[in-house]
């Protein structure tokens, strides 16, 4: 009778070794899962960045085209009577959690935006962007959506 009760033993820690294994197993592809749906969130909010962008450009009163000077612009132009909206509101970087950086001109004004993270990307090809442009790089702080009007250098 004891001989039995060791075989059981010895059965049920080889069953939860491979449990313990299976689930190690599902954790990293869980995690895998997860940072592919935060790039593609990254490259969804960077689009509607460079997007708004473009809109806040091409919409300019009396003719004359800018960029905006602070990402809130995006949110609420002032430079209309009532209000326009470019962008919802202003969103967060999906893999850092924090806001997203401005690159801005020679003349401070903002022409795009980027992530802060110096994690690699699980993509490497080029994506293309709505607005005309397209980001790649080694990094997700490489991936630069910036908005160029047709004609600019």
């Amino acid at each position: 009778m004891r001989r039995a009760a060791g075989f059981t033993y010895l059965i049920m820690l080889a069953a939860l070794a491979i449990f313990g294994i299976g689930l190690a197993a599902l954790g990293q592809t869980w995690s895998e899962v997860s940072r592919r749906e935060r790039e593609q969130e990254l490259l969804q909010v960077g689009a509607a960045y460079a997007t708004a962008i473009a809109a806040y450009y091409r919409q300019a009163p009396g003719g004359t085209h800018r960029y905006p000077l602070s990402l809130d612009e995006l949110v609420d132009d002032t430079r209309f009577v009532g209000t326009v909206r470019h962008l919802r509101r202003l969103y967060l970087d999906p893999v850092t959690r924090a806001p997203l950086e401005p690159l801005r001109d020679s003349a401070g004004f903002i022409v795009g935006v980027r992530s802060t993270s110096s994690a690699r990307p699980l993509r490497r090809m080029r994506y293309q962007l709505p607005s005309g442009g397209s980001v790649a790089g080694e990094r997700y702080a490489d991936w630069q959506f910036v908005y160029a009007p047709p004609g600019a250098p």
